[in-house]
C-alpha cells in the first residue's frame, strides 16, 4: 500500500532542499575501496612506502607524527623498508639533542642542539610547538596524523575525501571565508588546510601513476598503518580464532553424535 503526501508537504520538502543543502552539511563520502579493509584485508607495500613518500615531501611541512618511530618503517606489517633504507631515513631527520657534554641544551645563538635521527626516535614535529605552528598556518592547528584515520568518522574514506575534495565549486550563495578553502566533505564547507596535492607533485621512486587520487590513495594508506600498524596480526589471529572455533564446533558435534547414539 502506497501513502501519498499532502501537496504542501512535497512543495516544503521540495523548497527545503537547497536550504539544507546552504547549511554546510557535508556531502557523503567517496566510495573507495583498500586493500587493508575487511577481515581479511592487508597492507599492500607498494602503496605504504608510496604513501610515506607523500607524506615525507608534502604532509611533514604541516603535519606531525608523533607516535610513529622511525624503527617501525622497518619491521614486518609496515612499510617494509629495508634497515639501511630506514636508517637513511631516520638519519635525514633533525631531532633534539638534549645536554651535551657541558650540559648545554642550545648552542651560542641560542637555538637548539640537534642532531641526526636513530631508528629509535620518533618523526620530531615541523613547528617547535602550537604557537609557531598556528603563527604558521593562518591560526589554525594542523592536527597530528598518527591517529587521524582511527580518530576521524568515516576513517580512510573521511581522510581521502577531504584530500580530493578541494577541486569542486561552492554552490550558489555560499560564500568562503577569507583565508579558508572550500571543501564539501569538511563540516562547514570552510577549511583552513589549503588543496595538499596536486597532480604529478610526487615523483614516486618506481615511475608510478601520481595523479592527486594516485597520491592520495597512498598516503591514506600509509596514515591506516600510522593508526593501526598491527591490523595484520590481528587479522591473522582472528582467522585463526575463527578457524579453531570452526574445528572445535565440529569435534563438539561429533561428540555429542557418539555420546548420543550409545546412548540409544
Amino acid at each position: 500500500m502506497r501513502f501519498a503526501l499532502p501537496l504542501g508537504l512535497v512543495l516544503g520538502l521540495a523548497l527545503a532542499a537547497p536550504a539544507l543543502g546552504a547549511t554546510g552539511d557535508t556531502k557523503p563520502l567517496k566510495v573507495v575501496s583498500f586493500s587493508f579493509e575487511g577481515p581479511f584485508g592487508m597492507y599492500n607495500r607498494t602503496d605504504l612506502q608510496h604513501g610515506f613518500q607523500v607524506y615525507k615531501e608534502v604532509c611533514s611541512a604541516c603535519h606531525s607524527l608523533n607516535r610513529v618511530a622511525f624503527h617501525t618503517l622497518s619491521q614486518a606489517g609496515g612499510p617494509e623498508f629495508t634497515d639501511a633504507q630506514m636508517k637513511a631515513i631516520a638519519a635525514g631527520y633533525k631531532v633534539l639533542a638534549g645536554p651535551n657534554d657541558k650540559g648545554e641544551t642550545v648552542d651560542d645563538k641560542g637555538n637548539p642542539l640537534m642532531r641526526a635521527g636513530t631508528p629509535a626516535d620518533y618523526f620530531p614535529p615541523p613547528f617547535p610547538n602550537e604557537e609557531a605552528a598556528r603563527a604558521a598556518n593562518g591560526g589554525a592547528l594542523p592536527p597530528d596524523l598518527s591517529l587521524i584515520v582511527k580518530a576521524r568518522n568515516g576513517g580512510p574514506q573521511y581522510v581521502y575525501s577531504i584530500i580530493t575534495g578541494f577541486n569542486e565549486k561552492p554552490p550558489a550563495g555560499f560564500k568562503v571565508t577569507d583565508g579558508k578553502y572550500f571543501n564539501p566533505y569538511f563540516i562547514g564547507w570552510n577549511i583552513s588546510m589549503p588543496p595538499p596535492l596536486t597532480d604529478g607533485q610526487v615523483t614516486f621512486v618506481d615511475k608510478a601513476p601520481n595523479k592527486i587520487a594516485d597520491e592520495a590513495y597512498a598516503v591514506v594508506t600509509f596514515l591506516s598503518w600510522a593508526s593501526e600498524p598491527h591490523l595484520e596480526d590481528r587479522h591473522r589471529i582472528g582467522l585463526g580464532v575463527m578457524i579453531f572455533l570452526v574445528v572445535l564446533s565440529g569435534l563438539l558435534y561429533l561428540s555429542y553424535r557418539k555420546v548420543w547414539a550409545d546412548a540409544h
